[in-house]
Parts: C-alpha cells; sequence; structure tokens
C-alpha cells in the first residue's frame, strides 16, 4: 500500500468514530455536512468549502457575516492564505433537530487547531449550528454560524 492510499486508510478510520451518537440514516446524512467542511478546511479548499453551501447560503464567522456562496468562496480563500494556512478544524456532533422535511439544524462543539498546535486553544473552542436542506438528495448548508465558548 502507498503512503498516501496508507494515509487516507488512517483518515476514514478515524472518521468512522466521528458521528458518535448520530452513525445511521437521516441525522448521520446531516452530519455530514460538517465532515465535509472539515476535509475541504483541512485541505485548505475555499472553492470545495463554498459549494457546500447553497447559493444563498450564509456564514458567520468571527465577526465576519458572509452572505452567498461568492462571498464564502472570497472570504475563505483569503484566509486559507493568511490567518487560517495551514489550520484544521475539529468538532464533535451534539444535537440534530429536524424543522421540516429535508430541513435540519444540527449543533457541534469544536473549533480551530491553528497551523503547528496539536489541540484547539481554548480562545478557539466554539459551538457551531448548521442549518441544511436537501437538494437532489444531498444535504447543503443554508446558514453555518460559530460561537466562541469563551468569551
Amino acid at each position: 500500500m502507498t503512503s498516501k492510499a496508507s494515509d487516507l486508510v488512517a483518515k476514514a478510520k478515524q472518521w468512522a468514530g466521528y458521528y458518535g451518537d448520530f452513525p445511521n440514516g437521516e441525522e448521520g446524512a446531516v452530519f455530514t455536512v460538517p465532515l465535509r467542511l472539515r476535509a475541504a478546511w483541512d485541505a485548505g479548499d475555499a472553492d470545495a468549502l463554498a459549494d457546500l453551501f447553497t447559493d444563498d447560503g450564509s456564514m458567520l464567522i468571527g465577526d465576519e457575516q458572509l452572505r452567498g456562496r461568492e462571498a464564502i468562496r472570497a472570504y475563505l480563500a483569503e484566509q486559507f492564505a493568511g490567518a487560517y494556512r495551514g489550520s484544521k478544524v475539529a468538532d464533535e456532533p451534539v444535537q440534530c433537530k429536524f424543522l421540516a422535511d429535508g430541513v435540519a439544524l444540527a449543533i457541534t462543539k469544536g473549533g480551530i487547531i491553528l497551523d503547528g498546535a496539536t489541540e484547539i486553544a481554548p480562545e478557539n473552542e466554539n459551538r457551531a449550528t448548521w442549518v441544511v436542506r436537501k437538494e437532489a438528495g444531498d444535504y447543503k448548508l443554508v446558514s453555518h454560524q460559530t460561537s466562541p465558548i469563551r468569551g
């Protein structure tokens, strides 16, 4: 097995336990959104991350309220080249509640691990809310917000 394949297998095993109390069914499908965001963030891929959102999706990150997929893409491209270069996201599912058919609110707890760090610094811990809507069989982000746990 090549080193790259070995790394992929190790990552798959690590992420297999990600879903906690929500391993199957629609709740598990909802939590693929934070997992896909994590993969895009960890790769520093602003395009893949922005593509998780609906066209009119919104993202509140820090003090920035971003509206629309293109604003999200532009902001993250800038951040991945600067302050968030080499950073990772870690989060754990906390709750999933369906608001309507194909619409859910998910809550996670986690934060950003800055480049060179091995864990989330207390000032980077957050709770996140994820409003997702099923479109063409896949969940997309309508709204994502992070709030610091320690202010």
